[in-house]
């Protein structure tokens, strides 16, 4: 047995105006094609829809059952065009990010803002954790995106490498501030901040202060750039971080390119077989384009 979308547009119209002629109106067509719309729905499910009383059509009490889940039904389909017009103009969905703990507190709040402000019907979920954690949830498919550093890649999840530019952080007013660029031998007497011994990054830097014959003066070891930029803000110590998280301390620190040119990794990732709606997508391009005067290539 199959139903028209028609006929049970027509059998509603009816049932909520008790006339003919009021649900053609409402549905726009004649009132000849409303009768023939209901003749063959009452065909297909072998009852009378309506009787007639003082002139209103009553729907009968097996048409009264069967009209509740016809609500149901055109209520669903409502919905799905909802949904249709949210995917193509991108103004509805859910995002779940997770990200490191700098970006939650640090850039993303902006981003969102921005990205937000066209997309009244978006809604985003916000998660900050270590970057053991966040791929745990991308591989688990609980989050739509992750943002994380160190990653070594896994066969359950896409990914997608960012290269940020580092530089060099100073106090206000250090003697180094008439240089152009800071070196290694630059830094020989200066307690340096850095990120932990295992991360990727320090590897970097410690090379470059290898190769150069300098020996690295370590003082304080942090897991985000953004304590080194507190660190040094207040006044003492020096470090070698991500141009981004430099950026947000600009009036408060003395910033200047570092030599040899090393680079932070970032890296987003997705789940493999998990969600690729627009939405998402759409954000995803919408942090990597924020991210371009930061990049080794921007």
């Amino acid at each position: 047995m199959k139903f028209q979308l028609r006929q049970l547009e027509a059998f509603q119209a009816v049932a909520e105006t008790g006339n003919v002629t009021k649900a053609a109106k409402h549905l726009g067509v004649s009132q000849p094609a409303v009768s023939r719309l209901l003749s063959d729905f009452a065909r297909s499910v072998g009852f009378e829809l309506f009787d007639r009383r003082q002139g209103v059509l009553v729907a009968t009490p097996e048409a009264r059952y069967l009209l509740a889940e016809v609500k149901r039904i055109l209520d669903g389909l409502d919905h799905l065009e909802d949904l249709r017009r949210d995917l193509t103009e991108r103004t509805g969905g859910h995002i779940r990010i997770a990200c490191l703990p700098g970006f939650a507190t640090s850039h993303l709040p902006q981003l969102l803002v921005r990205f937000l402000a066209t997309r009244p019907g978006v809604t985003v979920t916000l998660e900050p954790d270590r970057p053991e954690r966040i791929l745990e949830w991308i591989i688990g498919e609980q989050y739509d995106c992750g943002i994380t550093d160190g990653f070594a890649g896994h066969p359950a999840t896409e990914s997608q490498d960012l290269l940020m530019r580092s530089v060099c952080i100073l106090p206000m007013g250090h003697p180094l501030a008439e240089r152009a660029t800071i070196t290694p031998h630059d830094l020989a007497e200066e307690k340096l901040i850095h990120t932990r011994r295992d991360s990727r990054f320090y590897q970097r830097l410690a090379r470059a202060f290898s190769t150069a014959g300098v020996a690295l003066n370590s003082w304080v070891e942090v897991r985000q750039f953004t304590a080194a930029c507190t660190m040094v803000a207040e006044g003492t110590g020096a470090s070698v971080v991500s141009a981004l998280d430099a950026e947000g301390y600009r009036d408060r620190l003395l910033i200047r390119p570092f030599e040899p040119a090393i680079h932070h990794r970032l890296t987003v990732l997705r789940p493999a077989t998990g969600s690729r709606t627009p939405i998402v997508l759409d954000f995803i391009d919408a942090f990597t384009d924020s991210l371009a005067p930061f990049l080794v290539n921007g």
